[in-house]
Order: structure tokens, then C-alpha cells, then sequence
């Protein structure tokens, strides 16, 4: 399903609008399309480098389709307009960098509480502050996972080209659609401005999800509640005729506010935690290259996973028994599987564009008899193979 009520339509439409084959484009713009593909229909932004292609690609393409795009005031404004928007049934995106992923992680927690499925791009740069505003990195891991307060989940993804971000983001509203949540795609600056061929598929190729529906008053009147025993409610749209609270404070099943009473907030806490762990076939997801065999492990995510499967490469053509782990979920991190591999090597590099941010969860499931080590560079320049391949070449 891609916008309730005018699937048809909105079929014909793409398929006129986009036709298949294959494109040299922005990784930017690969994500506003796989955005499209995907059924978004509303987006709410503020310009900040290096996303504003994002922006650009949006507001030029959306009212072809119907949609809508909103040049807001600020990332706050940006991030409260999609909460709106997704609950009068629209699948909504914002795209931001540091700077306005930081302005926007309130409303970010409020997504979370009100369990709104909605997708944010964090185009990363080199921070802290301002820092090198054209230049990419990896440094926004841990504010994606800890960076609106209070305990709460959150499922973030990160692609490792521009083809991988179309994909991905149609997969970022997937898994917002099913579990009625906040999803953030981790991208960076290098890949964002990196033109490179990317395949647009048929849109009948593409798995459409959209969020569950009451099926009956007695469900729309439990907007917060857990018919269904898998921890995710169905959502009654407004405008639909339904009577529905909405409130970032702690809220009984009805949706109705209750601050003061211990088992309301224990309970709805726990639920939108477990709807998430309970549910991990929905959005974990991990590349494995030569890991069945491998002494020396690389582990890598986004823009750095691609020079370091090249690192690997050569280290094999070498003799070098090296594998590669690219968690593409990063956050929950898939920790069991890589438990698994931590017991089969003797040593583990985690190779990144900051000082060091993905090692610190790949050490919680790797035994202390392997050699842990950082493969770290900042600056804006990425890694490349050789820098990888000389740490393999040293553990080795």
C-alpha cells in the first residue's frame, strides 16, 4: 500500500514519472527516490549541508505525485509537522545533518512515546558544532541510539552506497510502517555527494508495508493498547472520524494522560520496548564477505564498509584468512551474530570515520582473548583500502 485510498493512481503515476533503468545520481538523490518509491507523501525540512539535495529532489518531485513538501522554520518545526502529518495517514521524511539532527532529538522522543512511524535522515559531517559542514563522518552513531532522553528503543539503518540507500530507505519506512515507530537512516557526506549508476527498479518490484489499521471502534478506542499480542497498536488516523488522544506524557491505553500512577509508565514503557526486541526479524539485517573462515575480522558500517571489503579483498589475495561483518541495522546492534564470529577469530578491527563509536558495542559481545582495535580516521577524507589493509596487514 503506498498512500491509503489511491494506490492505483499512485501506481500509474510512478511508473509514468520513473521509468526503469539504470541512473547516474547523487547518493542524496537516491534516497529522496527510494523515499517516493516507498509511498512518501509529505515532506517537512530545513536546508543544512550536505542533505539539501534531499530537500531539492523532494520538493521538485512530491506535488507531481500529490504530495506535499514544507519548507519549515527550523529542524524543530520540521520534525513536529512529520508527527502531524503521520497521523492523519500520510508516511513522512525529513533529512537533516549534526546540527539539525541535534535540534530535532526531542521531538524525535515524542515519535518514540506517541509511537508515530516516521523516517529522519541524518546526513552526517564532521562535527562537533559547526566543524567541517561540507566534509562527511560517522560520528552521529551513539546520538542516533542515546541521543533524545529517557529509555526508549530506536531502529536506525545505514547504507553503504547510493544504490544501497535507495533500497534501505524503502526498507527505514518498512520497518516504521510495521512497528509504528521513529526510524533514522544513518548516512554521511561522502556518499550523499558521491554520483554513481543506480538502478531504479519497477515499482511492483518494490515490498510496500503500510501501518496497521483499527479493525473495529473497540480497537480505535485503544490507540496505545496491544490487541494483537506483538507490543504495536493500530493506529486510528485522524480526520477518520475517531476520538484520539495523543500526548507525549506517560498515557494509559486509551491515550489518555496519566503521570502519576507507576505501573501506567512501566507499562507502556516496557511495551514499546519490547514491540521492538520482540520483533527483530523485522528490521536486523547484516553482510557477511569470507567471515565462515576468517582469523582476522573487519568490522565496518556505511560509507567505510565499502573500502573495507576492498581492504579485505587484498588481504585475502595474500593469504590473509580476512572477513568482513557490515551491520546495515546498526541500531538494535546485531549483537548475537556477532557474538558468533567473535568466538571464531583471533582478532577483530573496527574500521570507521570517527574516534572510535561502533567498537564500543562491538566490544559488549566480543570475548576479551581477541584482539579488539580501532581503524580510525577524521577529517572529512574517508579510509581508503590500503589504510585498512596495512592494520590487517599488522595484526596479521
Amino acid at each position: 500500500m503506498i498512500i491509503r485510498g489511491d494506490e492505483p493512481e499512485q501506481v500509474r503515476l510512478i511508473k509514468k514519472l520513473y521509468k526503469p533503468g539504470n541512473y547516474f545520481m547523487q547518493g542524496n538523490e537516491a534516497v529522496a527516490y527510494g523515499a517516493i518509491f516507498a509511498g512518501c507523501r509529505f515532506y517537512a525540512g530545513y536546508p543544512i549541508t550536505p542533505s539539501s539535495e534531499i530537500a531539492e529532489t523532494m520538493a521538485r518531485e512530491l506535488p507531481k505525485l500529490g504530495g506535499y513538501y514544507l519548507q519549515m522554520e527550523d529542524e524543530i518545526g520540521s520534525i513536529a509537522a512529520m508527527v502531524g502529518a503521520s497521523w492523519t495517514g500520510f508516511k513522512v521524511m525529513t533529512a537533516t545533518a549534526g546540527p539539525g539532527f541535534s535540534l530535532m532529538q526531542e521531538n524525535l522522543g515524542y515519535a518514540v512515546m506517541t509511537e508515530t512511524p516516521l523516517v529522519l535522515v541524518d546526513v552526517q559531517r564532521s562535527g562537533p558544532s559547526t566543524g567541517q559542514a561540507t566534509k562527511g563522518a560517522q560520528g552521529d552513531f551513539f546520538q542516533a541510539r542515546w541521543g533524545t532522553h529517557g529509555d526508549h528503543p530506536i531502529v536506525a539503518v545505514s547504507p553503504t552506497s547510493g544504490q544501497d540507500a535507495f533500497w534501505e530507505t524503502i526498507r527505514a519506512f518498512n520497518i516504521a510502517e510495521k512497528l509504528r515507530t521513529p526510524v533514522v537512516v544513518l548516512f554521511d557526506g561522502v556518499l550523499a555527494h558521491t554520483r554513481e549508476q543506480i538502478r531504479i527498479p519497477d515499482v511492483e518490484e518494490v515490498e510496500i508495508a503500510y501501518r496497521k489499521l483499527p479493525a473495529n471502534e473497540e480497537e480505535a478506542r485503544l490507540p496505545f493498547g496491544d490487541p494483537h499480542g506483538d507490543g504495536v497498536p493500530p493506529m486510528p488516523l485522524f480526520g477518520h472520524g475517531y476520538f484520539t488522544h495523543v500526548t507525549g506524557s506517560t498515557h494509559k491505553e486509551n491515550g489518555l494522560r496519566d503521570v502519576y500512577t507507576p505501573e501506567v509508565h512501566d507499562r507502556l514503557v516496557r511495551r514499546i520496548h519490547r514491540k521492538i526486541e520482540q520483533n527483530r526479524d523485522v528490521y536486523e539485517k547484516y553482510e557477511e564477505h569470507f567471515a565462515d573462515d576468517a582469523e582476522i575480522l573487519v568490522v565496518s558500517w556505511g560509507v567505510t564498509a565499502r573500502p573495507a571489503l576492498g581492504a579485505v579483498l587484498k588481504a585475502r589475495e595474500e593469504g590473509i584468512k580476512a572477513g568482513l561483518f557490515v551491520p546495515k541495522t546498526v541500531h538494535p546492534f546485531p549483537g548475537e551474530r556477532m557474538k558468533q564470529l567473535g568466538k571464531k577469530v583471533r582478532a577483530v578491527l573496527v574500521a570507521e570515520m570517527n574516534l572510535g563509536q561502533m567498537i564500543l558495542e562491538v566490544q559488549r559481545f566480543v570475548n576479551d582473548d581477541v584482539l579488539l582495535k580501532g581503524v580510525n580516521k577524521i577529517g572529512g577524507v574517508p579510509l581508503t583500502v590500503e589504510e585498512i589493509l596495512r592494520e590487517i596487514r599488522g595484526v596479521a
